[in-house]
């Protein structure tokens, strides 16, 4: 196999393209991050749930909601505390 040089140039092209990916990373988190409510299509899907199933864990008070309209919205971070504050550990189960 030859040897590579590198070059000043090829270096400074790397630069660029590693800080245009960087930066690419960091608008994409931001645009996840911006996504605070969800809508219930959308929790369906990241749950893998049915419609019946968010409608039951509406009514029993499990998952808190605000309607708009004829939309339903729920707090990311709000679904996120409640999975969290119900995990159970294998090592809990007796």
């Amino acid at each position: 196999m030859g040897a590579t040089i590198l070059t000043v140039e090829d270096l400074e092209a790397f630069k660029l393209e590693l800080l245009a990916s960087i930066k690419q990373l960091f608008i994409e988190h931001d645009r996840i991050q911006l996504k605070k409510q969800l809508r219930s299509s959308d929790l369906m899907k990241q749950l893998n749930i049915s419609s019946g199933a968010l409608q039951n864990l509406r009514i029993n008070g499990t998952f808190p909601y605000s309607k708009v309209g004829g939309l339903i919205f729920y707090q990311a971070e709000d679904i996120q505390r409640i999975i969290n504050e119900n995990r159970i550990d294998e090592h809990q189960i007796s």
